[in-house]
């Protein structure tokens, strides 16, 4: 068999199939690479009898072929047909013949060695590295003490100095220092033949052994290696060219034409290369050097280096189908092609139209075995920081996700997609793998994952997909893609638009079933709304009476308000500051409902209110009605609360009071064995009731039953399940029923429970700035008017309080929606000419209808503080 390493640090081979890979006889002398090979950055190889090896750059060495006297490194099988690496759990030292491990350093290999049925290995330290056939002392080892090892021996230089390269003949070995010594192997073991004569080169083969000497200084950089061709730079080299390349553009534009044709040709030599990706260890360094290649030159200039790109993505990756890539090292460069996507972000560029290498890519990943996908979530959880790792892993992706869902409309209002689409499911399946990674080891925020090109899609068509989902059988959705089956690449916003859509579909059937038709009349009648005719005074009191007599049926229409005595119609704002009003005595920590043990600002469950459950449920449909008509709510409830509706898993990081999750953490983080006696806990909870001490055990027996260090983990999750679960679960029960009674079959779990929290509350932050800018106006007005402009400098310089109220009055919400100020819909309009009317709104459309004070700021100061202080209530003008 013959072996071959070329210059992009590939390996091929020819000849018997135990080394050269399985195929038809006749095909035994044609080179191929070997699959499980494919894409490690080979510096070495050697060639034995009947067994190989190869070493890469990053100081792994495999072995193959006949496993003669454990010559491969492992006492079975007897035929390796798969190389296999050489792991540093096998590695022992070797002063006599002892077992004592070395460490991980010891056995990066820097040059192997095969003879009839040994290997030597010589590792960065200088040692040498043995293991096979040992009947003459060819491993370095006294043959009468070992004849042959599966294990790997470490063997010391004599004088203490370093080994550097070592050859194999059958019963052989020859080995070379770092001192131009030459030491040959006998029975005895090792013995130094030629010293103080600057040896350049050794080898063996068979039964003999070769030396070049060089006769001077001079003479020792004469000898090299020659070839019939001409031959290219060393491949290891070729970031550091373009890194030279890229200052001398920098600092020389008169050579950016030229600099920039090597640049492209380099950069697709080194993607259409994986091995030579490889050498790349330091994310950080392909960071800038991508950064840098993507920035280079003008426009014409970063075209072509696109179009070089693009060309090496698809070689590489089209070199890496039909490969095993189950090593680490092969499958590094997977992560490494990911950044160069990051060209997408350059609107001017045409990249990748067809979605091809975008798609090649995805591919490749997905059908990478086990092993590899393992290597691929350490390196990623491991190398790259929270930085790093969005942006080098997941924003390129999502570039090419945005590219791949763009739909443009033609003057005809028809739509057309990108040729690209195809790729989509797979880069959401890869999406998916890196959002489960940043999951388990924090390295993004949720938010890092929104694609703005999935969430700025028809929310009819996304809709679309989001019902037939839900339709679809376990065995459907197995075989189809559905977007909505992904909903981490949802923005909140967009989430938000799904639900009120589904909301609206759910309504409008409601109301069709309610459909009749009045044969005295001669008239179809239809009841779109469930409506509540309130009273001010009685707002809770009769609330709950009119939802407790309510028609399951009604309570799923449209939710249309009115208090009594007040003209208002209801087109949204009624509603808004009836839920709003609700919220203030519902909510009331003081109530009874709610325990006051954590502050007035957190509603949690009152376990001691056990008279009640009817009261809970109200509130759940309450809570149910605010969600299903897409209304604020000013509720403090914990993010536990949030968890516990989208039915997910509870923890210690959700209890509530702080310092007894503190002092369940340092029970678990506690060092020492002596919990016992430390802690003195056993499993029974005391607590105070109304000024009752109350006891509960945890487990049977749990008061006889002391927390040890082999049990404080189940204490902790007994402990946390009664607080968060048990102790409340009559009045969650409750709640939940009446929040079912609205919500049931709803796409509640598209959000997280942050997201939920924003839905149901909105977000605390007022960006007044925002709102401004997304603010329009009508009737007369502009931005350049001047009491517009002394509408906002008025509001800006406004206390916190002011704003608020400010915020009630013109969209009866005291909270930003999802997204903040900047994504609600806001109108001032003008109210007619100056005069001492006050401000008035339409809370229903976010319309603040404002009288044209002019350039008088006080006026206007005076006018709208006492209308937003002073008003309540509804009329019709």
């Amino acid at each position: 068999y013959t072996l071959v390493l070329t210059q992009h640090m590939s390996l091929f081979a020819c000849g018997i199939p135990t080394i050269a890979g399985h195929r038809d006889a006749d095909k035994w002398g044609m080179p191929q690479e070997i699959p499980s090979l494919v894409g490690l950055p080979l510096v070495g190889i050697a060639a034995g009898d009947e067994h190989a090896s190869v070493v890469t750059a990053h100081g792994t060495a495999f072995v193959w072929g006949e496993n003669r006297n454990g010559c491969c490194a492992r006492d079975f099988p007897e035929i390796l047909t798969l190389p296999m690496p050489v792991k540093a759990t096998t590695v022992s030292s070797h002063s006599g013949i002892n077992t004592e491990s070395t460490g991980s350093d010891d056995i990066a290999i820097k040059h192997v060695a095969c003879g009839l049925a040994h290997t030597i290995f010589v590792a960065r330290c200088g040692d040498l590295l043995v293991c096979g056939s040992n009947y003459a002392g060819q491993l370095g080892i006294d043959a009468s003490k070992l004849k042959s090892t599966s294990n790997v021996l470490s063997i010391h230089h004599p004088k203490g100095g370093k080994f550097v390269s070592a050859e194999a003949g059958n019963g052989n070995s020859l080995v070379l220092d770092s001192d131009g010594d030459v030491w040959v192997t006998d029975t005895n073991g090792l013995k130094c033949i030629v010293e103080g004569k600057g040896v350049l080169a050794i080898s063996a083969g068979g039964d003999g052994n070769c030396i070049a000497v060089a006769s001077d200084q001079i003479g020792s950089k004469s000898l090299q290696r020659q070839f019939s061709m001409e031959m290219p730079e060393d491949t290891r080299s070729i970031v550091d060219t373009v890194n030279s390349l890229l200052e001398e553009m920098e600092s020389d534009g008169s050579i950016e034409q030229h600099a920039g044709q090597e640049i492209a040709k380099k950069s697709e030599e080194l993607l259409q290369h994986p091995s030579v990706l490889n050498l790349i260890l330091n994310p950080v360094e392909l960071e800038t050097m991508i950064e840098r290649i993507l920035c280079a030159g003008d426009l014409a200039t970063r075209q072509t280096i696109a179009n070089a790109i693009e060309r090496g993505l698809k070689l590489g990756l089209q070199s890496l189908r039909g490969s095993r890539m189950i090593y680490p090292e092969a499958v590094r460069c997977l992560l490494s092609y990911i950044k160069f996507f990051s060209i997408r972000r350059d609107e001017n560029i045409v990249f990748d139209v067809r979605g091809e290498a975008i798609f090649l890519f995805c591919d490749t990943i997905l059908g990478i075995p086990f092993e590899a996908y393992r290597a691929l979530h350490d390196f990623a959880t491991n190398l790259y920081s929270r930085k790093l790792f969005v942006k080098m892993l997941v924003r390129p992706l999502l570039l090419a996700l945005n590219a791949c869902t763009k739909v443009t409309t033609d003057e005809n209002e028809v739509h057309h997609f990108e040729p690209s689409r195809q790729a989509v499911p797979v880069i959401v399946a890869v999406l998916s793998w890196f959002y489960a990674m940043a999951e388990e080891a924090k390295l993004a925020e949720p938010a890092d994952f929104y694609s703005d090109g999935v969430s700025k899609m028809d929310v009819e068509s996304l809709f679309e997909d989001l019902y037939n989902m839900k339709k679809a059988s376990p065995h459907e959705r197995s075989k189809h893609f559905f977007l909505c089956a992904h909903p981490f690449l949802l923005s909140p916003g967009c989430k938000r638009n799904l639900l009120q859509m589904e909301s609206q579909v759910e309504m409008f059937k409601c109301m069709m079933r309610d459909v009749n038709y009045d044969a005295s009349m001669s008239q179809i009648k239809v009841h779109p709304f469930y409506e509540l005719d309130i009273e001010r005074e009685h707002l809770v009191e009769q609330t709950l009476e009119k939802i407790k007599q309510a028609d399951p049926k009604d309570i799923r229409k449209r939710l249309r308000v009115s208090f009594k005595g007040e003209e208002g119609l209801d087109a949204g704002g009624v509603t808004k500051e009836f839920f709003q009003l609700l919220s203030e005595e519902l909510f009331d920590v003081h109530s009874g409902l709610w325990t006051d043990k954590y502050g007035d600002d957190l509603n949690w469950f009152n376990t001691d209110n056990t008279w009640d459950d009817k009261g809970y449920e109200l509130i759940g449909v309450l809570f149910g009605l605010a969600l299903y008509n897409s209304v604020l709510l000013d509720v403090h409830f914990p993010l536990a609360v949030y968890r516990k509706i989208l039915g997910l898993p509870l923890g210690l990081e959700d209890i509530m009071d702080d310092q007894l999750q503190r002092g369940l953490k340092q029970l678990l983080d506690y060092p020492g064995d002596d919990v016992e006696d430390i802690f003195c806990l056993t499993f029974e909870m005391t607590w105070m009731s109304m000024g009752e001490e109350r006891k509960l055990e945890l487990k049977p027996d749990g008061a006889n039953i002391p927390v040890t260090n082999n049990n404080r983990e189940e204490y902790v999750l007994r402990y946390v399940r009664w607080v968060l679960v048990d102790s409340v679960q009559t009045q969650w029960d409750s709640f939940q029923t009446g929040l079912m009674r609205v919500m049931e079959d709803s796409s509640l779990d598209l959000f997280l429970p942050e997201e939920l929290e924003l839905l149901v509350v909105g977000t605390p932050e007022l960006d007044f700035a925002a709102l401004e800018a997304n603010t329009k106006y009508e009737g007369g007005y502009n931005k350049d008017s001047d009491v517009v402009k002394n509408f906002w400098t008025f509001i800006k310089d406004a206390p916190p309080e002011t704003q608020v109220r400010l915020l009630k009055f013109a969209a009866a919400s005291t909270k930003a929606p999802i997204g903040g100020l900047g994504k609600m819909d806001f109108v001032i309009q003008r109210a007619g000419p100056d005069s001492q009317n006050l401000p008035t709104s339409h809370t229903c459309f976010n319309t603040l209808l404002l009288p044209d004070y002019g350039s008088d700021f006080e006026k206007l100061k005076n006018l709208l503080g006492r209308a937003i202080l002073e008003c309540e209530g509804f009329g019709l003008e």
